[in-house]
């Protein structure tokens, strides 16, 4: 996000700006096709900014694990078996991050909200809208996945 923010800021910005400017040199901005979707850009670029600064305060970066590692909390790769007897691992990360790899499920989905503070061997019911489903917890890790 950081990365993102800084792009924005230090480069999309001041070259959407300085295509505006030269837009509105051309005279008459009321049909500028590019004055009107430059400032159209600028207004979605200064959102963006607006959003990133607002979570990038508001966020605690996690780089350690926690001191009881029998229990699932967020940075935990967690390897879970469903009704079937399939098994699946994944992790709990932060709404921010959920999409960065398929195996990442967020804290706040229904599936992450119901694994955080859970133990080895505890089984547990998700509701989710595509209807109930059992699981057990395999096991737990936290650091890089081997």
């Amino acid at each position: 996000m950081r990365a993102e923010l800084d792009e924005l800021w230090r480069v999309e910005r001041p070259r959407v700006t300085e295509a505006v400017t030269a837009a509105a040199a051309q005279g008459d901005r009321s049909e500028n096709a590019e004055y009107t979707y430059g400032k159209k850009r600028l207004r979605e670029i200064d959102r963006r900014v607006r959003f990133l600064r607002k979570r990038l305060e508001g966020l605690t970066v996690v780089d350690q694990p926690p001191s009881d590692r029998t229990r699932v909390y967020f940075g935990a790769w967690v390897d879970l078996e469903d009704e079937n007897g399939v098994e699946r691992t994944l992790r709990v990360v932060g709404p921010d991050e959920f999409d960065m790899d398929p195996r990442y499920v967020s804290m706040d989905a229904p599936l992450g909200r119901a694994l955080l503070g859970r133990r080895l061997d505890d089984e547990f019911v998700v509701e989710a809208p595509a209807g109930a489903s059992r699981y057990v917890i395999v096991a737990i890790r936290y650091g890089t996945l081997s």
